[in-house]
């Protein structure tokens, strides 16, 4: 989540560079005039980050960062993530609530029982608040994800012009290439090859 969105070059809208793109006639870029840079298409501007983003869908307060082209897939990954712990320590707080009741608080905690029974209940809410949020975060990227717009392009009932990839072609497009076990690393820049045999004079080789 802290990897760059698809920050544009700021102030790359110099007269020399527009000069050298050698645009044909007709052909239209925009300029952004809050951080002087060439506007692609989807690209929008960032008052927080104060630069524009390629296919930025919003800011995240969380992480301090925008999400945008380069970082969906790591956006939605952490919100699935969230909500799978957020039900772990949930099933957690439930069997130690039940712990607690068929010892009779005796030996399930170090804390007095009133005390045990404010935590687990804080922690229960805390796990609730965290799905909840996470889920309908998760719901809404996908649905992004499937109708190729973003959080930005739907509220500015921004009519598309370009060519979407919609359901399936966008989650490939977001999440990289066929699906695989890559598309739930969450780490990037880590790739594991497969097993494909090499050709080698004293046999068969395997990269790994």
């Amino acid at each position: 989540m802290l990897t760059d969105p698809g920050a544009v070059p700021k102030g790359n809208a110099t007269k020399e560079y527009m000069e050298s793109l050698q645009l044909k006639p007709g052909e239209v870029i925009y300029k952004c005039p809050k951080c002087c840079s060439i506007k692609p298409e989807r690209a929008h501007h960032c008052s927080i980050c104060k630069r524009c983003i390629r296919k930025m869908d919003h800011h995240c307060p969380w992480v301090n960062n925008c999400v945008g082209e380069n970082n969906q897939k790591f956006f939605v990954l952490f919100t699935l993530y969230i909500a799978l712990i957020s039900v772990h320590a949930l099933i957690l707080c439930c069997f130690q609530f039940y712990f607690c009741i068929r010892e009779q608080w005796s030996e399930c905690s170090g804390f007095s029982p009133p005390v045990t029974v404010i935590l687990i209940i804080f922690l229960c809410l805390e796990g609730v608040l965290f799905v909840t949020f996470t889920s309908v975060m998760f719901g809404t990227q996908l649905h992004s994800i499937c109708n190729d717009e973003t959080e930005i392009e739907r509220l500015k009932n921004e009519k598309p012009t370009w060519e979407r990839k919609l359901r399936w072609e966008g989650m490939k497009n977001v999440f990289g290439g066929q699906p695989s076990f890559l598309w739930i690393n969450p780490f990037s820049g880590v790739r594991i090859r497969r097993l494909i045999p090499r050709r080698m004079k004293g046999g068969a080789e395997f990269a790994v």
